[in-house]
Order: structure tokens, then sequence, then C-alpha cells
């Protein structure tokens, strides 16, 4: 399939460039960078990452997010994603955000809840017009669940399914490019939502339902049971048979049967794709947020230092090496987080020594989101 949509892996084939930087120990900015313009959130999901990580909150002005932009553009950082640990769209400058971002020419992507989208037609176009893709998080397709996953009275259910077919009544009537999706963060108990919520997005019209096992922290505060996703597989495979040309449904495999386990001891994938959170910390993952690893592994934070500065430190590229020669990702991380396909085949190349070789076949939709 020409320019399919890859939703289980990686597209580094397709940054060698990057790549040969890094493997001659040279300095290189991120492909992208996630981030969110707020920690604030109008949901209370029961799996929230975000809630483990706790910071000092700053307030990112759009003075600050300009210039973030501004030093993202000019580093050579390809793409940034509002996607961490808040929602964006509680900020105010959310649309200036995003149509700045691809003026200065940076692929936007975001991720939201959706229930503080714009619902104006004007004002959606211009969203989507400037966005690579946007993905709706949802992890329920039936209302009284849906309240009890996202922590939001039922009849929010209404009002996102009322958001998702504006956007893409919006796509289809301008013939907009951007890819209109859905997220489910599949909790073991909630089986039962996937039927739901993978015929719930056909109707709705989107590109493609995307269902991902649910991360949990270092400590397991979730409590989340990794060997309970090997009995949902028929009920997966379910969901995927509604695939059609028009609409993906498709499950992270490689992540829910994993186990929750890693095969590698290092990480290496932060200098490829860096994460600040919504209150302007910049740190190599979102796994590293919270302010037990302060002294250890945050680089720097935006709504006070310039990014291009940190960037540049010797701080930032020190805790990329400590990460990649010190750090044992086997016992001191989270579970199967952002970072973690392109840390397998990264691990690959410089641990197995396997050859680096160039892309076969078209490239895939949102190259510059690895």
């Amino acid at each position: 399939m020409e320019n399919q949509i890859v939703l289980d892996g990686h597209k580094m084939l397709w940054h060698r460039d990057r790549v040969e930087q890094w493997l001659r120990g040279e300095r290189f900015a991120p492909i992208n960078i996630e981030f969110a313009l707020t920690r604030s959130c109008t949901y209370k999901c029961v799996y929230c990452y975000g809630q483990l990580q706790d910071n000092d909150i700053k307030k990112m002005t759009w003075q600050v997010l300009k210039d973030f932009i501004d030093d993202c553009s000019e580093i050579g950082v390809k793409s940034i994603n509002l996607t961490s640990d808040g929602e964006s769209t509680c900020s105010p400058y959310f649309v200036d955000t995003i149509v700045y971002g691809k003026h200065k020419g940076l692929d936007v992507a975001c991720a939201t809840n959706g229930y503080l989208l714009p619902s104006n037609v004007r004002t959606l176009k211009d969203i989507l017009s400037n966005l690579t893709y946007l993905r709706f998080n949802v992890s329920a397709g039936e209302p009284k669940t849906y309240s009890k996953v996202h922590g939001v009275p039922e009849e929010y259910f209404n009002i996102f399914k009322e958001k998702v077919s504006r956007v893409v009544g919006v796509k289809k009537t301008y013939g907009l490019p951007v890819t209109i999706g859905l997220q489910m963060v599949l909790l073991p108990q909630y089986e039962d939502q996937i039927m739901p919520l993978a015929l719930l997005g056909k109707d709705l019209g989107v590109d493609y339902l995307v269902i991902k096992h649910c991360s949990d922290d270092e400590f397991h505060t979730l409590g989340i049971d990794y060997q309970k996703y090997f009995d949902m597989v028929p009920t997966i495979k379910r969901a995927e048979a509604l695939t059609t040309k028009d609409y993906l449904v498709q499950a992270k495999w490689s992540k829910l049967l994993s186990g929750g386990k890693r095969t590698y001891n290092k990480c290496y994938g932060p200098a490829f794709m860096l994460q600040i959170s919504g209150s302007g910390l910049v740190a190599p993952c979102g796994m590293l947020f919270n302010d037990r690893y302060k002294d250890e592994y945050h680089l720097g934070n935006i709504t006070e230092t310039r990014f291009k500065d940190i960037w540049a430190s010797d701080r930032y590229w020190n805790v990329m090496e400590k990460l990649a020669t010190k750090f044992d990702a086997l016992s001191m991380c989270g579970s199967l987080c952002l970072q973690h396909k392109v840390n397998e085949y990264l691990w690959a190349l410089k641990q197995e020594n396997i050859d680096l070789e160039d892309p076969k076949g078209p490239p895939p939709q949102h190259i510059n989101f690895p």
C-alpha cells in the first residue's frame, strides 16, 4: 500500500542523516518534539500518566511558545506534536501555535480529548489546514464506560462524537489532507469497549482507530497486568476485521503482546524524540518529568531559557550520554514508552551490528513523526 499509516513501528529508515550523525557521535536536532501547551486538562482519565509526573508548573506565554517554535525551526527540528502531560486545547495559544508552527516549516500534529476543540468552521479549517494529523484520545465506545474511564459526565460522550463529526465534515468539505484518528488506551478490564469503539470510529468517518497498551510507571503505580492483553487477541482481531480502504483499525501488537518487557537496557531514543512538559520543563522523556529526577535528568525550562540554548548546552548532551551508557532501561523505566520502537531499532544498530539500510518502497504517511 502506498503512503501507508505506520501505527505499530517506526520511520527511522527515512531519517538516515540523523542516524548517521548519531552513530558518529555528533550533535543533532531531534526529529520530533512532543509537548503540551499546559498541564491543565478537562478530563480525569483513570490511566493518566501525567498525574504520575508532577513537576513545578510554570505558565507558557505566547512569547515563550513563539520563541520555542523559532528555535525548533532554526536548529532543524522536523515536527512538533501537541501531546504530553496536559490538554493543549486549554491554552489560549492553541490555534496560534499550530498555525505558526506550520508557517515556520514544521510538521504539526495534535492529540486531544476534543472537549474544548473549537466548533467554529472557520477556526477548525485553520487548525486542520495546518496539521499533519489530529488524534482524538478515547478509550470507550459507550457513554457509561466513557464517563467512568475519562472521569467526566456521561453527556461528554455526545460532545465528543459531535466534535469528531464536525472535524471529519470540515476535512471532507474542504478536501484537506489531514489525517483524523482515534486512539484507544486499552485497559485490561475494558475489553468490552473494543468493538463498540471500533464500530463508532467507522460510523464517524475517521481514518483510523489505533488500539494500544496502557503505560505504567517504573513503580507500577497503575497496576497494569500486561499478561491479560494476550486473552484479548480474538476481540482485537474482530475489531481489525472492520478495516476497509477508507478506515483502518490496527492494534499496536508489538507492545500489547510484549508482556510489558523491553529487550534493550540503554536508552537512545530521546535524542531523536524529545518530550517537554506542559510546564515548560524539558526532559528526555515523559517518565522523567517528575521532580524526583530534577537533579539528574532535567534539562531546563523553556519559560526561563531559550530551547536552542538548552539543546546546545553541555548539560543536554551529558544527560543524553548518560541515558545511552549508564542508565538501565530494564529496571529504571516505566513500561514501553514513546521512544520504545525507536530504541529497539537503535539498539539493534549499535549493539547487534545490523546494517544501516536505505528504506524500500514509498515513504509512509507522517514521516516526520518517527
